[in-house]
């Protein structure tokens, strides 16, 4: 009796201190709160869905910073630039790909459409 008490009181106290995790803490943070990918994703197609055509490059970088894939070329001697902003969440995979973003294209440095039909007719 002794010995199987002593047993499990060694068990007890290996079993101390351990912790389940359940849940992906990429959807939350500790406080419930969105975490940093996903303000980033909302705060993106906020300003996107308030572009207008015609908007300078550069201003559309300093309003939405770095974005997170670009394209060049040049087509019929104009130069098309797509910039793709993450808007969307896929997979939790930690990374960040092209399906999961808005793609907007500019021609001769002028926002000139924008969305996966736009880019899809480049």
């Amino acid at each position: 009796m002794i010995i199987r008490t002593l047993s499990l009181l060694a068990l007890t106290g290996l079993l101390t201190g351990c912790v389940v995790a359940i849940g992906d803490k990429d959807y939350e943070g500790s406080d419930g709160t969105d975490n940093e990918w996903r303000k980033t994703q909302r705060e993106n197609l906020n300003q996107i869905n308030q572009l207008q055509p015609g908007v300078a490059f550069n201003d559309v970088v300093s309003l939405l910073g770095n974005p997170d894939f670009t394209e060049f070329l040049v087509k019929d001697e104009q130069q098309v630039q797509v910039l793709f902003y993450r808007t969307q969440h896929k997979r939790s995979d930690g990374k960040t790909t092209k399906d999961e973003c808005t793609p907007l294209v500019f021609i001769n440095s002028q926002l000139h459409s924008w969305g996966d039909k736009a880019y899809q007719q480049l």
